[in-house]
């Protein structure tokens, strides 16, 4: 909460040092022409744009927390209302700026009409801003990815948990959460989409009958799927010898399981298969040393 608190308020100041800047330039550059501005200031207009603006920003936090309430399954609907919650911020911004200089008694037509030489000089510097949102509007329309998807982004794996008009946030299974501009959201890997799996390799003795144990693979992989039903998608499926190892045969072995269970399913799998193991008599071996004492 304190850093969302703390990202508003830098939000607020650069919001801020934007307007006292392009101010500024107009001025300079005599964009602006205030001998035909009314400007009538005084506290009473003051206080009419802090109620106003205090207005629209809790209008604009009771539609926020509508858009929440919500929680469709679908993820395109996810995703259609996260973009909202992320336009209404900007709208509310447009509204107490045009509003608020209506009421000091700015004809904000005017500056409008006058703005063309900062509109340019801020067009160049805004384009990686026009960037993210045009990307962010396309990526809506081919539906390349949703909230709730699980992706992959430069090597950072998460499920999208927001995705506004400039950003898109993903978070990884330990809650870090990676903040990329939807301009930068490319070769995108989408996970969602089919099942993944999970791998397991078990190590047996090299003395162990393996015609044997093999036949009785299927059975024991039918009982590890009936207690892993929530997790599996299908009964764990054999693949055969993955290696000769030093002081072992290296069996693998993948089931089916959604993205979200890609790593749980592994050690799952891993722990069935050492216990069904055992309970077939086969006892996965570790490294050892022999010496050898002179004689």
């Amino acid at each position: 909460m304190k850093n969302k608190t703390t990202g508003r308020i830098v939000k607020l100041v650069v919001c801020i040092a934007v307007f006292g800047l392009a101010l500024l330039i107009g001025v300079l550059t005599h964009a602006f022409d205030f001998s035909k501005l009314n400007f009538n200031f005084n506290y009473r207009a003051l206080l009419k744009v802090v109620i106003m603006a205090a207005a629209v920003i809790a209008a604009e936090t009771v539609i926020s927390l509508i858009l929440t309430i919500p929680k469709p399954k679908n993820h395109r609907l996810r995703s259609v209302f996260s973009i909202l919650a992320s336009l209404l911020k900007y709208i509310a911004f447009i509204v107490i700026l045009c509003w608020g200089l209506s009421i000091l008694g700015v004809n904000v037509s005017t500056i409008v009409a006058s703005v063309g030489i900062i509109a340019l000089v801020v067009g160049f510097s805004a384009e990686s801003l026009i960037s993210d949102v045009v990307t962010g509007a396309f990526m809506l329309f081919e539906n390349q990815y949703n909230v709730g998807d699980i992706v992959e982004v430069d090597g950072f794996r998460g499920v999208v948990t927001s995705i506004g008009i400039r950003t898109t946030c993903i978070t990884d299974p330990g809650d870090n959460v990676k903040i990329v501009n939807n301009s930068a959201m490319k070769n995108i890997l989408n996970r969602s989409d089919k099942l993944s799996r999970s791998i397991s390799e078990i190590a047996i003795p090299y003395a162990t009958d393996l015609e044997k144990l093999e036949s009785e693979i299927p059975a024991l992989m039918d009982r590890i799927y009936q207690t892993r039903t929530d997790v599996f998608k299908a009964p764990p499926r054999y693949l055969g010898v993955q290696a000769l190892a030093d002081s072992s045969v290296v069996l693998k072995f993948v089931v089916d399981v959604e993205e979200k269970d890609i790593y749980s399913g592994a050690r799952l799998l891993n722990r069935d298969l050492l216990l069904g193991f055992r309970s077939l008599g086969v006892e996965c071996p570790f490294p050892q040393v022999d010496v050898h004492p002179d004689k």
